[in-house]
């Protein structure tokens, strides 16, 4: 058990804060949108999205990747780097759906959705991995 565990444990911490990520991103805009009615939904749903990949970014860090970043450089590196991967996320997911729905079929977006956002979280594990938190007291 402790074997698969080592095997598995930065896929496992992976999913685990993906899932609070995903909590953290809807609990943001439900509180929004009670506490601001009037706020158009493009705002609500950005500042829910800088929060959760705020959040993302801080666990994914310490407790997925473990980050060895030892000075402002290299963490502002690898903020700027996670970022922007959660933002060609993104944009991946809009360009699958998007292309979904005028190909397939609107009838299929819940499958699309679910679609993209495994594809969305495959492509963030490995961007996260090998571009932003890489080792650098190995550089």
């Amino acid at each position: 058990m402790k074997k698969l565990w080592n095997k598995y444990k930065q896929v496992i911490a992976y999913l685990f804060w993906g899932v609070l990520t995903t909590v953290i991103d809807i609990a943001v805009a439900l509180v929004l949108y009670h506490l601001l009615p009037n706020m158009d939904v493009f705002w609500n749903t950005l500042i829910a999205w800088i929060a959760s990949v705020l959040f993302a970014f801080f666990t994914n860090r310490k407790w997925v990747f473990e980050s060895q970043a030892t000075n402002a450089k290299e963490y502002i590196s690898e903020m700027i780097s996670f970022f922007l991967g959660r933002l060609a996320s993104l944009i991946l997911e809009e360009i699958i759906l998007i292309v979904g729905v005028n190909i397939v079929s609107e009838n299929n977006f819940d499958l699309l959705k679910i679609f993209g956002q495994i594809i969305v979280i495959i492509f963030n594990y490995f961007w996260s991995k090998f571009v932003v938190f890489v080792n650098h007291k190995s550089k």
